[in-house]
């Protein structure tokens, strides 16, 4: 893509009201937009960093044997009140009348929606198990919208629902799609600061658990057990301040942001929709359900706030909305031209290649505008490359010289 064909700018100053650093960079670097508090516009750029965010996601649900959909984010108070949620969620629901008085939220989540639609599918043991999923945006009337993308009222979300006969199946599934997250947090280049955390269980099961990242500036307390790389949240160490797994009191406070999360549901959605499956002996029994959620784009403004420098952003490739940043940083005929072709070819072979051939700017902005972007690697032509091509790694000062030619098989 030519950048002199990017409708947003980078902007010079932070914005005053944004404290998030993911919110700082995001905003300066021209990758969102905010419409009010905890609301933004995803622009060109941010978008690609979101869709291969969420395609990552996809791929691995998929191969987990999960099955997409793509359900209503507009649902009626019927649904809500057969959960017995509609009053006891207002605090975050937000609410609409419609026309004759309908009254209907916006979904923060989608259990009261999934429950009676899967209804109408199951019937015999031999239709379970399954799991679906769908990626979709979800509203919540957030008290304090204050974190960028880490706390939104408008925000992506990645929400499985999975059923099964009892709740051995359930338990056995639910290890299955904890290890499938593992998977996504490596591919994120966020493996090994994330933690399978123990959260509470609310009204579902006794433990739940969150995966948490490690992160100076996040706003969760969590307590690591280093024997079973495992971590626990601050509301279950104030009941009992040791590890659930082995028993470990030695635990090392860390502050983190919270990225996914997973739940056994049991049957409370399944009892109050009536959801029954009949088994070999043709008896009537609850179907028992499961929930795992992971945001992407909270993921997005974890990974500017783990990493970034001083000068901008330093996505990790699987993320970044481009490989490489090719920067003409010369007024010479002949080095545009060798830009141009370059730019050319390695668009040609399938590179992911952001082209700053703007005429205004001063190298000197180039270059900022480069750190502030923070694609992976920074290709340069200048009156000083001599007709070869400058090559920079974002979190590397180091810089090599190359032929043309060799930035093919770089």
């Amino acid at each position: 893509m030519r950048q002199s064909q990017l409708f947003t700018k980078t902007k010079k100053e932070f914005a005053k009201d944004e404290e998030s650093i993911n919110a700082k960079f995001l905003l300066k670097a021209g990758y969102i937009d905010k419409l009010a508090a905890g609301i933004y516009t995803f622009l060109p750029l941010g978008l690609r960093v979101l869709t291969k965010i969420e395609n990552i996601i996809r791929e691995e649900m998929n191969a987990a044997g999960c099955q997409e959909i793509l359900m209503p984010a507009l649902h009626p108070k019927e649904n809500w009140a057969v959960a017995k949620r509609w009053d006891s969620m207002s605090d975050i629901l937000f609410k609409l009348e419609g026309v004759r008085g309908s009254e209907f939220a916006l979904g923060p989540t989608h259990e009261e929606v999934v429950t009676p639609l899967v209804k109408q599918f199951v019937f015999s043991y031999k239709d379970l198990p399954f799991a679906v999923y769908q990626i979709q945006s979800k509203f919540r009337n957030e008290a304090r919208a204050k974190s960028g993308l880490l706390r939104g009222r408008e925000f992506r979300m990645k929400d499985v629902y999975s059923f099964h006969t009892d709740q051995k199946d359930l338990k056995i599934f639910y290890e299955h799609m904890a290890k499938v997250y593992e998977r996504i947090w490596e591919r994120l280049s966020l493996g090994n600061i994330t933690y399978r955390t123990f959260a509470s269980g609310g009204s579902f099961s006794k433990y739940s658990h969150e995966y948490q990242t490690l992160c100076e500036t996040g706003e969760d307390e969590i307590y690591l057990c280093e024997k079973c790389r495992l971590a626990i949240n601050k509301e279950i160490i104030a009941e009992q301040n040791s590890c659930p797994n082995c028993g470990n009191s030695d635990l090392l406070k860390k502050k983190a942001i919270e990225i996914g999360n997973i739940f056994e549901l049991n049957t409370k959605f399944s009892e109050a929709f009536n959801l029954k499956y009949l088994d070999k002996k043709g008896d009537k029994n609850l179907v028992y359900m499961g929930c795992y959620g992971i945001g992407p784009s909270r993921l997005m403004g974890t990974i500017v706030e783990v990493y970034h420098d001083e000068a901008g952003i330093t996505w990790p490739e699987s993320v970044a909305p481009f490989k490489y940043h090719l920067l003409n940083l010369s007024k010479d005929a002949k080095v545009k031209q060798q830009a141009e072709e370059l730019y050319e070819s390695l668009s040609k072979k399938g590179a992911e290649v952001l082209y700053d051939d703007r005429t205004e700017p001063t190298p000197g902005e180039k270059l900022k505008d480069a750190d502030l972007l923070g694609l992976p690697v920074r290709l340069v032509l200048s009156d000083k490359t001599a007709g070869k091509v400058e090559v920079k790694p974002r979190n590397s000062q180091q810089t090599e010289l190359k032929d043309i030619k060799e930035i093919f098989n770089y």
